[in-house]
């Protein structure tokens, strides 16, 4: 009885439109409610005991170093090197949305950063092209999810914490999936581009190339320098996080000049 209205109350809680967090809340309330604790500080210990984990830090500052790339104007830098990498291959954008994603997801480690970020570059690029809008939105979303599969993942670090597992060996392993992610994509790219006779979106140029990895060279240092500092022990995950998010501020508001004090704190 009392876990179906446990369930019940978190599905109802979803169907009215609240929020995941308040309905796990709200339903567990309910529990709470009908069988007692003793005593009530518990409920409160709980609660506070289940976020009080050093290592889950990293979760907000590697999400803030994602977004601080994104408003300082780094992903267009990103996005401009993988157009002149693979864009000269047929379907040439599709292909950009997943180098780009896999460059991307070493910075940030999730999904919803890679989307809000290089996902609208790319989409408005796709539609201005004449691809189709299902298909810049189909590759742009499973692009994406390569975020929390490669180095340095969200989801590795919350699995790490909880299950207390080493959260460096966790992020070496999802290195060959993502990248497998990646090539599986870029294969269904090229069979659609050669099957509906997509075209190439530029020229391959060693100059244009050049040029694109001189702008994006410090963006690209990020994933190897946490990557790398998390494998050999120099940082922590959360120490990561935070050199991600000081390496961002660093970039955006002392060598490019494109994050202002205003886009900081907003």
């Amino acid at each position: 009885m009392i876990t179906l209205a446990l369930i019940g109350g978190f599905l109802l809680l979803l169907v009215i439109g609240v929020p995941v967090a308040i309905s796990l809340a709200g339903s567990s309330l309910i529990y709470v409610m009908i069988e007692g604790v003793q005593p009530h500080l518990v409920v409160l210990h709980r609660m506070i005991g289940g976020i009080d984990s050093f290592p889950l830090l990293a979760i907000p500052f590697f999400i803030m170093a994602g977004s601080l790339m994104n408003s300082s104007g780094i992903t267009n830098r990103i996005y401009d090197f993988a157009l002149a990498l693979v864009g000269w291959l047929k379907g040439g954008l599709g292909h950009v949305n997943v180098v780009g994603s896999v460059i991307f997801a070493g910075m940030s480690g999730t999904a919803v950063a890679d989307a809000g970020g290089l996902g609208n570059i790319e989409i408005k690029a796709m539609r201005d092209h004449g691809y189709s809008v299902d298909f810049a939105v189909g590759i742009t979303g499973a692009s994406s999810t390569i975020g929390p599969i490669i180095p340095p993942s969200l989801p590795f670090v919350i699995y790490g914490v909880m299950a207390n597992t080493s959260i460096g060996k966790l992020f070496a392993a999802g290195v060959i999936p993502g990248l497998v992610m990646a090539l599986t994509m870029m294969i269904m790219v090229t069979y659609y581009a050669h099957t509906r006779g997509w075209h190439r979106d530029a020229k391959f140029s060693i100059v244009a190339l050049w040029k694109t990895l001189k702008r994006a060279f410090l963006p690209l240092l990020t994933p190897i320098i946490l990557v790398g500092g998390m494998t050999t022990g120099v940082f922590t995950p959360t120490e990561a996080a935070i050199a991600a998010t000081v390496y961002a501020i660093v970039l955006g508001m002392v060598i490019y000049r494109t994050l202002s004090w205003k886009k900081l704190i907003k």
